[in-house]
């Protein structure tokens, strides 16, 4: 007689999520992308500018200018333009389910706030030190750092906190959603 398995079920706390289909994908996607995001801009303000902060002018404008052009790549995009894109896909999935489509909403928003900030702060200020050139050949290059770290600093730490804030509302989405009844 053939030794039968028996086929493997679902937790009970998987079985409400795994019946959610694309929205829960959805979900989980944007939640993810928004927890990228909010860790790159973490990272920045708890070791990436606090090394910096130790280097000499020249040395902060030549990393600087390398880290803002080797981040501009395919994984980074795909989770700066994902974090934007899904939430949005997924409050108009959801329009109907009022108090699910509310933290979805606050979430997007507070993105919307990132994105906001990233475009309107951090990206000028990076094209600002790029513009100022050859680190080696700045005339005043302090002059250079003091235009762009602490504003930088600031409107970094801005976008860390929104998009904190972001994942938290995503996250309070993904608990409603597993409590929906099917």
């Amino acid at each position: 007689m053939p030794t039968t398995h028996p086929t493997p079920k679902l937790s009970s706390s998987a079985r409400p999520m795994a019946r959610r289909g694309p929205d829960a994908v959805l979900l989980i996607a944007a939640l993810l992308a928004n927890g990228l995001m909010a860790g790159v801009w973490f990272a920045y303000s708890t070791s990436v500018m606090s090394a910096l902060r130790r280097a000499d002018d020249r040395t902060f404008i030549s990393v600087m200018q390398d880290i803002n052009e080797t981040i501009q790549n395919p994984a980074f995009f795909l989770a700066l333009f994902g974090a934007l894109v899904l939430p949005a896909v997924l409050a108009w999935r959801v329009r109907q389910r009022r108090r699910l489509l509310g933290w979805v909403l606050a979430g997007l928003l507070l993105y919307v706030a990132v994105f906001a900030v990233t475009s309107g702060a951090s990206v000028p200020l990076n094209d600002r030190l790029a513009a100022a050139g050859d680190p080696g050949r700045i005339t005043d290059p302090s002059a250079v750092r003091a235009g762009f770290e602490d504003p930088w600093v600031t409107w970094n730490l801005v976008r860390c906190l929104l998009n904190v804030a972001a994942v938290v509302c995503l996250g309070r989405a993904l608990v409603l959603l597993g409590r929906r009844p099917s």
